[in-house]
């Protein structure tokens, strides 16, 4: 076998003064024969290789049965119904509607997904219930892309309105006073490749149930500013909140108007984009906020919505991070991360704390739902060996009045030791890591070095929390080890932690994982021949920011729908959002930084690179696929030039193309578990990771038992 032959040509483009090679330009145009005959060649590459290894059926198997056990998400209560997304294994989960919470098993479903096409590949990305329970906004999304389509359906009946809202993306259906309308975020019909060109202005909009969506009023636009982003937020009966911000992870300024006022009455609370606030709820003429504001692990205030006066309610807590806040009807329920775990406390609305929520030890929070009409809260939480638990708190105030839990179908979690991990950085941090080992022993001992898996991100202010993920699951089942490091650049330690892995600061990002890795090797868990690197998204930055910097560490990397261009990110659909953390390629100063790391950009050619396996999907029109092309046309002529030009024998740098399939939201479960175990396969061949035949795994305790939440990061 020998690489495919990718054209090269002489596309130069000279940038701050500097020459930039971009012989694969071309494959930036998605819908070209000539891009269509190069993911046609790497996939006919690539498939017969995969195929080839001999964990992949094993594999396959694991993680579909990780995939099809049952799983039950947050419930949440409008008007008399109680509402949840459920999934016995389908391709994607269904809505279902009950009158109450503990008939839901027995519920009816509203929405079927899976029904809205024949190859399970339409998600449904929004789903907003208007506060009487009587209709469903929802957002139906083709192939994996971010656009979506809105459509209406009557919550008695099941039976769709005629109303449908287009090329709609980003923020979720909030419905307005009457609950007969609500806004959306829309944007013009494109007019190029919906899936690549560059995305102009948005705007907010009002959509009146069972009128044309041409005739929809616009709530706010700012085609003077078309990079602004806006929301309304809360949603409140009395009180219009605004909230615009400029990028995917920068601050925010809120603005307010009475309902019955026109859009010249918007007052400004807070200015200039530069922390963050997060409206969570109004009482009695106060809006309630988390801010970072002064407050690096975050505070909640309030803003008197007269006056503009604000004042703080819950101060900084000293150690953990202020995660997110809502109301009862009687008080506040606070969400904290300690550590990188979550914990919830109640307080009142004076800010004076009351009692825990005893949701468990090492959970992260995956939803809560509570309501300033009700003293119910429901909240789902998930650790590294339970795929979901779900919460029904009862409330008074700042005090815990009963809480128990609802069964989920399904075996029980398996065994497995989960530690904390601390390595000093190379500016002498302390960056932390979760170390999960299959079973209840947490010798590093107790086999000696073993095959093992490092899941990254580090970026955005998302953190890295405990949690299922079946491509992670199964590595475990299998008998590997996880580390999932909290880098900076996450947001597991509040807005400095995050501040500290952004813009001219990444390249720390990258030394944090590389300590991690070194420490994992001197203290005995693994060896650089034992050793593999996953991401997605920004995380595939990071796996191929590690390759190209550090290629002797690794024994194979995965890099996945991964930001691989740094210095052409900024040119496709909304990748221009993104430069609140990684700086705008077009300022001079952040070029230098990009491209001193930009993973496309620091491919040499003569070095030997590790199997590297690249995925991506052709209708990710979040991280364009150019990203993938490019980079591995490249590094596939590096590695033929360092002598390693048979990929069937030599290290392989294969592209494998989902040719019907996005960033990877909504993606069906069939088409998960043969991504997932193509990357694990290809992990467990280079690093030695032996796995018994697929009976003898799925006969394993730990592997009956697991069973995991399908979305992926």
């Amino acid at each position: 076998m020998r690489y495919p032959e990718v054209r090269r040509d002489d596309t130069v483009e000279t940038i701050h003064g500097e020459a930039i090679a971009d012989p694969y330009r071309w494959l930036e145009d998605g819908e070209s024969g000539q891009t269509r005959d190069f993911v046609a060649a790497q996939n006919a590459l690539a498939e017969p290789i995969l195929a080839a290894l001999p964990a992949r059926k094993a594999f396959r198997r694991i993680v579909t049965a990780l995939l099809e056990a049952p799983t039950r998400g947050c419930p949440w209560q409008r008007g008399d119904r109680v509402f949840a997304w459920h999934s016995d294994g389908q391709n994607q989960p269904v809505l279902v509607v009950a009158d109450s919470v503990d008939e839901l098993e027995s519920g009816r479903v509203l929405l079927d997904p899976n029904a809205l096409s024949s190859d399970g590949t339409v998600a449904v990305t929004m789903a907003s219930v208007s506060p009487d329970g009587a209709l469903l906004a929802y957002g139906a999304a083709d192939g994996g892309s971010d656009w979506r389509t809105i459509r209406i359906r009557d919550v008695a009946t099941g039976e769709d309105l005629a109303d449908e809202i287009p090329w709609t993306k980003w923020n979720g259906a909030v419905w307005l006073p009457g609950h007969r309308a609500f806004s959306y975020w829309a944007y013009d019909a494109p007019t190029g490749d919906a899936l690549t060109d560059e995305m102009g202005g948005g705007r907010l909009m009002r959509h009146d149930v069972g009128t044309d969506a041409a005739d929809d009023a616009v709530l706010f636009a700012r085609p003077d500013e078309p990079r602004l982003f806006a929301r309304h937020w809360p949603r409140d009966d009395d009180w219009f909140v605004l909230s615009t911000d400029t990028g995917s992870s920068s601050g925010n300024d809120l603005a307010v108007r009475r309902h019955d006022e026109g859009p010249e009455a918007l007052r400004q609370l807070v200015t200039g984009h530069e922390h963050e606030w997060n409206a969570v709820g109004i009482r009695d003429g106060r809006l309630f906020a988390v801010t970072d504001e002064g407050a690096a692990r975050y505070r909640l205030a309030a803003f008197d919505l007269e006056t503009g006066a604000q004042s703080t309610i819950v101060p900084e807590h000293p150690e953990d991070v202020l995660l997110d806040a809502s109301l009862t009807a009687s008080g506040l329920v606070l969400e904290y991360s300690h550590d990188a775990s979550h914990r919830m406390q109640l307080a009142t609305f004076d800010g004076e704390l009351g009692d825990a929520v005893p949701l468990g030890d090492g959970v992260s929070i995956t939803g809560s739902e509570s309501s300033a009409r009700s003293t119910t809260v429901f909240a789902s939480t998930q650790s590294f060996v339970d795929r979901g638990t779900r919460h029904v708190i009862e409330v008074d105030g700042d005090r815990l009045v009963a809480h128990r839990t609802l069964p989920t179908p399904g075996p029980a979690a398996p065994a497995a030791a989960t530690e904390r991990i601390r390595v000093a950085s190379t500016d002498g941090a302390t960056v932390p890591a979760f170390l999960v080992r299959p079973g209840e022993d947490r010798s590093a001992a107790v086999e000696g070095p073993r095959p093992t898996l490092i899941w990254g991100y580090g970026g955005f202010n998302i953190p890295m929390n405990p949690g299922f993920r079946a491509v992670l699951a199964a590595w475990v089942a299998a008998g590997g080890v996880l580390v999932v490091p909290n880098l900076r650049g996450g947001g597991e330690f509040g807005s400095e932690w995050h501040k500290a892995g952004t813009k001219e600061r990444k390249q720390q990002v990258f030394d944090d994982l590389f300590a991690v890795a070194e420490h994992l090797i001197e203290r005995g868990v693994t060896t650089r021949a034992q050793l593999a690197l996953h991401g997605r998204s920004n995380g595939g930055l990071l796996a191929g920011a590690a390759l190209t910097q550090r290629p002797e560490l690794w024994a194979a990397v995965l890099p996945g729908v991964g930001v691989l261009d740094m210095l052409r990110y900024h040119r496709f659909t909304i990748g221009w959002a993104w430069a609140s953390d990684y700086g705008d390629p077009d300022d001079p100063a952040a070029h230098a930084y990009l491209r001193a790391y930009s993973p496309l950009h620091n491919v040499r050619q003569g070095v030997a690179y590790p199997p590297t396996l690249i995925t991506t999907g052709d209708h990710d029109d979040r991280v364009v696929p150019a990203h993938s092309f490019k980079f591995a046309a490249e590094l596939q002529r590096a590695q033929a030039a360092a002598g390693l030009d048979d990929p069937s024998t030599d290290a392989p740098v294969l592209l494998s193309v989902d040719t019907r399939a996005g960033h990877g939201m909504g993606k069906p479960k069939d088409a998960a578990a043969l991504e997932f175990a193509d990357q694990l396969a290809f992990a467990a061949h280079h690093t030695g990771l032996v796995v018994g035949s697929p009976d003898e795994v799925l006969d394993e305790p730990a592997l009956d038992a697991a069973a995991l939440d399908p979305g992926a990061r």
